[in-house]
């Protein structure tokens, strides 16, 4: 597990509330000196929430809450009620607030510049009321004139439109009950099964209109009673932070502390949290720190220079997403980041993030050839600078919220990627699996006559499993750019296609670690996804699709019943192979088993379409098994004709306690004894 506690941590700072309530006492200490801390006159107060050691801690990378002190805070100052505005511009020479309130005149609400040289801008703006539409006007580096949206805004409008609004977080929460026991929900020794959503995609209020989007009201009462009744015990939500281009699928980011408003706001994103959480079901946020877009009111040349991306564009620059990279280097940058993953799990009671694209915060060359990238200080590929970004991201995560969790997609062999940091790994929870993605993948696409031939692509994931704590994802990743939908991947006919499709999906629910599956894969969508629609939900109405979500729903069920198939998922004494001798026939045989031997079950696999009746399976400690599991029922859309309702068991070595099993094996079936 990840460790819980570093030494000399940054403490989370004060809520801005008690902030406020230390400043109007200073203020009232001041009032009547020579010397006034605030001008009643002006049309913006010099009012500061900062401390010195915010500002040491900020600019040290160390300051983990300091979204409570930048951007925009309704504040009571001196009895006035208003909005407190602060943002870093470290290059600008002069810093304003502009909105419809100001008529967008950017010499009405200037912000004063603190003489500490820190960069930032701050000032208290009385009578400014709640859902105001705000930007910063910024005079920058070589005379830049430029309008920024507020970097840590809570609210921004609806895109197109790229403005900050004031606003406020407070909610009155109802999920006490899954906050006080949810250490055990997320425990790395409890049954992990995701179901990973596009919010707007999921269902829209007109299918063929990519402008028309559901709200986080209506995704409460639809999309939380499907999961639930698809026994997921998590749902990870594709970037939920705000971005202006529906084509990122969410992962160009501009709002790092705010959920989009595309389906509403703020509190009603909290709602929706709660819901699932008052089902019983995780929340896990996707968390985009490994680059931004240029969007002009985004972070890219905030102050007319590089302010949070790299200035070298060896390093700032990302090829693949036409995109810039984070200066992990720079402490106030590693401060934002840092605050925005647990500004998700303070704020909004998210239960874990999934870190996006984690190899390409770690490397300096990738996606880069030789000469486009420069070696670090020891020769190395590895960026020294994001490596450490990231060791300090997941120690802060588990002290301060130790029941959740953190996932890496990390596609290299970088040693580590889920071991604790003081073992010299990088304290991630859990990491994508990818190579066993791959080889499933590759595996399951092949004629079955010809998978005898590759049977060790198929058992190759268990050679490293336990190199890391890894979640099994089929994810959107893999039914988009003419990859094919998930059924279509399956070989044969239509029967075949979804006969392989739940053994696959069989397979997945057995084998050992956190299980992830997108939007649709779990009915056998026959397009590939498109964000601009919504998912083929008039798929239902045919039996193969109905019965294929039903065969999930079951597996969901199975593995969260079943103690074997999570307890020891991420250690050796929770699988073992059964039998790998039968290549010609192409049948698999495992075990999986939990911490009472009463609890272990047997996976059989048969691999190609052929009916093997009387198969004899050799294995330890059981004188009776029982079916409770079988991909090719007629419940399922399978032939339903092989079964096993008490399988015939013989004792054929008393002193080893060895039996043999006689069951009879579907075509392309799983079937699972007890």
């Amino acid at each position: 597990m990840p460790e819980k506690k570093k030494k000399h941590a940054k403490k989370p700072a004060k809520p801005a509330a008690s902030r406020a309530e230390e400043n109007n006492a200073r203020l009232e200490e001041l009032k009547y000196e020579e010397i006034h801390f605030v001008d009643s006159t002006r049309p913006v107060w010099n009012y500061s929430l900062f401390e010195d050691i915010d500002i040491q801690d900020f600019q040290q990378g160390t300051h983990y809450s300091i979204y409570d002190l930048f951007g925009a805070h309704g504040l009571e100052v001196l009895g006035v009620d208003g909005y407190y505005f602060s943002v870093w511009a470290p290059n600008a020479t002069y810093v304003s607030v502009v909105g419809n309130f100001n008529h967008w005149d950017n010499q009405a609400h200037p912000l004063y510049v603190r003489l500490d040289k820190s960069g930032i801008w701050e000032g208290f703006v009385p009578n400014l009321p709640k859902g105001e539409i705000y930007k910063f006007h910024i005079h920058g580096f070589k005379g830049a004139n430029l309008d920024k949206g507020d970097p840590y805004a809570n609210y921004w409008e609806k895109r197109p439109n790229t403005a900050s609004i004031t606003w406020d977080l407070d909610y009155s929460w109802e999920d006490k009950d899954w906050m006080k026991d949810r250490k055990g929900a997320n425990s790395l020794e409890a049954p992990w099964s995701v179901y990973e959503v596009h919010l707007a995609s999921w269902m829209r209020p007109d299918p063929n209109d990519e402008e028309t989007y559901n709200s986080y009201d209506f995704f409460r009462e639809n999309l939380v009673p499907y999961v639930k009744e698809m026994g997921y015990t998590h749902v990870e939500l594709m970037p939920i932070m705000e971005h202006p281009f529906d084509g990122s699928w969410g992962y160009q980011g501009t709002g790092y502390f705010a959920p989009t408003s595309r389906f509403g706001n703020p509190q009603q994103f909290m709602a929706l949290v709660e819901a699932f959480h008052q089902q019983g079901i995780g929340v896990i946020l996707d968390w985009v720190p490994s680059h931004f877009p240029y969007d002009a009111h985004g972070l890219f040349m905030f102050d007319g220079t590089n302010t949070y991306e790299y200035a070298d564009m060896r390093k700032g620059f990302h090829p693949d997403w036409n995109s810039y990279i984070f200066n992990y280097k720079r402490g106030e940058v590693k401060s934002f980041l840092i605050s925005s993953a647990r500004f998700w799990m303070d704020k909004f009671h998210a239960d874990g993030i999934r870190v996006d694209a984690v190899s390409s915060i770690l490397k300096l060359n990738y996606s880069r050839k030789k000469g486009q990238w420069e070696p670090n200080e020891f020769g190395g590929d590895g960026n020294l600078e994001a490596i450490a970004f990231v060791k300090d991201l997941n120690v802060t995560l588990f002290r301060d919220f130790s029941d959740t969790q953190t996932i890496a997609e990390e596609a290299t062999d970088w040693p580590g990627i889920s071991k604790p940091t003081y073992a010299g790994g990088l304290g991630f929870g859990m990491k994508w699996m990818m190579g066993w993605m791959h080889d499933t993948l590759d595996y399951f696409k092949l004629d079955p006559i010809h998978r005898q031939y590759h049977q060790d692509k198929f058992s190759f994931s268990m050679m490293y499993f336990y190199d890391e704590n890894f979640m099994l994802p089929l994810s959107h990743d893999e039914i988009v750019h003419g990859k094919s939908p998930m059924l279509y991947k399956m070989p044969g006919d239509e029967w075949q296609k979804f006969a392989n499709l739940r053994l696959m999906y069989a397979y997945m629910f057995t084998h050992p670690g956190g299980k992830l599956l997108f939007m649709g894969d779990e009915f056998g969508a026959t397009h590939e996804w498109n964000y601009k629609s919504e998912l083929q939900w008039n798929l239902l109405q045919f039996d193969p699709h109905r019965l294929l979500k039903d065969c999930v729903r079951d597996l969901n069920l199975l593995l969260r019943n079943e103690p074997a198939l999570y307890q020891n998922q991420f250690n050796v004494h929770g699988f073992e192979w059964v039998d790998l001798n039968h290549r010609a026939e192409t049948v698999i045989s495992y075990r999986r088993k939990g911490k009472k031997s009463e609890d272990d079950i047997l996976i059989i696999l048969n691999l190609t379409p052929v009916v093997r009746r009387d198969w004899k399976i050799a294995t330890y400690g059981k004188s009776a098994w029982r079916e409770i599991f079988n991909s090719d029922s007629k419940k399922y859309w399978g032939s339903g004709d092989v079964f096993n309702p008490e399988p015939e068991v013989k004792l054929i070595d008393k002193k080893q306690d060895f039996y043999e099993i006689n069951v009879h094996l579907p075509a392309l079936g799983a079937i699972v004894l007890k």
